[in-house]
């Protein structure tokens, strides 16, 4: 009879009566918070908190089931109209464009491109732009997509089109009017190509009014609907390779008013990030302006490449952040076997490695944004730095997003399964992060090359000992894997190339962990102590693996978190 009774009183529900989840983003996030206060001037920081705040709210709040919606009414091919003329025409979920009203409203181009906030804040506008871009990528990844091609064309622009194509369409893109608001584009990749971009056969030939008609296929087209695209042809089919490539303008409308020609051929029925339009086209008489010198198209378009990939990791470490507040917040409020799930021995373990991956993916991200910033505004050094870390931060957040999220989802048990909520979605999107801009293996690759031609492999390990002493129980550690890595580094640089590849994986695998370790160390300080002890413990323990384990507290797990309710 008792045992009835006691059956009785065990209530049918998924998570306890005081569940509660987040209502904002920004105030919830200990770490963003903590950092930009120790890292943005405080002008900046008192303009951007407000735009945070209202993003992190809207993140929190609205963005959801805009989100799925845009996910599961994706975007339609529209290609005649009613008399059966070619229209080419991409049609949206009204969800969709609430969704970019309120990347808009989050300030993350404008702090960037409107030209008084760009000068005020020249020397911390991509902190400021990529932290609103945290926040909004927290509750849609798809989108995040076309935003990031629309800030690549916005660094083009500004870096090498002429003044009247900046004072003409900058003001497109820092607008705060979706109506006149541009969105970007790179057709980069085409059916012969992928990777190997030098193999790219579009062709552009010159007119008498100095524009170029383009022809050739492009196969993948993220953004197809894009006011402003980017395009590498070949003016010369002699010059082979990247080398003979060049980079021309394509605008939606020409200067008449009239509709660019731009055939599309399909819509992209993809895994994931499926609220945005990536398309197949064929260029046919495509009018494009050729921007820059001849043949110098994939050096230019690079610019725009290496800003991607630092979305590309923006976007994995907030869509793993997510994944993980989720888990994190359903296992406080969920009761197995007779106590809350996260009192559980092996949840916690869990909890601490995932929890330890994100904090260090954080700082590592971060810290390639920072070079971004420093490099633009003269800093040699930075910018060799950014040439060896932006592979390197794009390659290892792609992959610990993807696990982050998997495992997040397995700590949900099966509702954390089901397409009601987030984790499904977020799950599909971040499964292209690892692709998209480069795929892991041309990620190291182009660490590679980038420690063969530029300084950036030094500068990184002059930076790693200036994390000597900061805190001395990890000096050993510290000082034995970078004189490891200083030798295997001159053994490297005298193998055959197959040897060289193979070797490098592994190189720079064991070189991103121990500079995610000095970051960390760095920026240890009072108001972080809570999850910075536990991610370097966990680092040192990936660098030298123990059979110390040790039993984890709850309160140490909700430290690591760090995120408050």
């Amino acid at each position: 009879m008792e045992n009835i009774k006691q059956k009785q009183s065990v209530k049918n529900q998924v998570v306890e009566n005081d569940y509660r989840s987040s209502q904002n983003f920004f105030t919830s996030d200990l770490i963003l918070q903590d950092y930009l206060k120790r890292k943005v001037s405080p002008t900046g920081l008192d303009y951007m908190t407000p735009k945070l705040s209202k993003t992190g709210e809207d993140a929190a709040q609205k963005m959801d089931p805009l989100s799925l919606d845009a996910d599961k009414n994706g975007p339609q091919l529209i290609k005649r109209n009613f008399f059966g003329e070619d229209i080419d025409e991409v049609k949206f979920h009204p969800s969709y464009q609430e969704l970019m009203q309120i990347a808009i409203d989050s300030e993350m181009f404008k702090v960037k491109w409107e030209p008084n906030l760009k000068n005020d804040f020249k020397l911390e506008r991509h902190s400021l732009g990529f932290a609103s871009g945290y926040l909004y990528a927290m509750s849609e990844l798809g989108q995040y997509c076309p935003l990031c091609m629309t800030d690549g064309v916005a660094r083009l622009i500004e870096l090498h089109c002429t003044e009247e194509d900046k004072n003409r369409l900058l003001p497109h893109i820092h607008t705060t009017d979706l109506k006149d608001f541009f969105t970007g584009a790179m057709f980069l990749t085409e059916k012969s190509g992928g990777s190997d971009v030098g193999r790219n056969l579009v062709k552009a030939e010159k007119q008498e009014n100095h524009t170029y008609l383009l022809s050739g296929e492009k196969w993948f087209c993220s953004n197809v609907n894009a006011e402003l695209i980017f395009a590498l042809a070949r003016t010369d089919e002699s010059k082979e390779g990247t080398r003979g490539l060049s980079i021309f303008l394509i605008e939606k409308h020409l200067p008449d008013g009239s509709k660019n020609k731009l055939p599309i051929v399909r819509l992209k029925d993809k895994l994931g990030v499926r609220s945005m339009a990536s398309a197949e086209c064929v260029l046919d008489g495509t009018v494009g302006k050729l921007i820059g010198d001849e043949f110098n198209g994939f050096k230019i378009m690079t610019d725009m490449i290496n800003l991607s990939r630092l979305y590309n990791s923006i976007a994995a470490l907030s869509g793993g952040r997510r994944a993980l507040v989720e888990a994190y917040n359903f296992n406080l409020f969920r009761k197995s076997f007779g106590k809350t799930a996260i009192e559980h021995t092996l949840i916690k373990e869990k909890l601490f490695e995932l929890g330890s991956l994100n904090v260090a993916n954080f700082y590592l991200t971060w810290r390639a944004i920072e070079a971004l910033d420093k490099a633009d505004n003269g800093d040699e050094n930075e910018r060799h730095l950014g040439r060896l870390l932006t592979p390197m931060v794009k390659k290892w957040s792609a992959e610990k997003a993807v696990y982050i999220t998997r495992e997040s989802m397995e700590l949900m048990g099966g509702i954390g399964y089901i397409e009601d909520g987030v984790l499904p979605k977020i799950m599909r999107d971040v499964m292209v992060l690892p692709i998209w801009e480069g795929a892991g293996n041309i990620m190291t690759l182009d660490m590679l090359r980038a420690s063969f031609k530029s300084d950036g492999l030094k500068v990184m390990m002059e930076e790693i000992k200036t994390s000597l002493g900061k805190k001395s129980d990890y000096d050993n550690a510290i000082l034995e894997h970078l004189k490891e890595l200083q030798s295997k580094m001159k053994s490297l640089f005298k193998m055959e190339q197959d040897e060289l590849e193979l070797h490098a994986k592994y190189f720079f695998e064991k070189l991103t962990t121990l500079y995610q370790l000095s970051l960390i160390l760095k920026n240890w300080e009072d108001s972080n102590h809570d999850w910075m002890a536990p991610t370097a413990e966990f680092l040192k323990s990936k660098l030298q693996p123990h059979e110390n384990l040790k039993v984890r507290t709850v309160e140490s797990i909700k430290g690591l978190i760090a995120w408050e309710l």
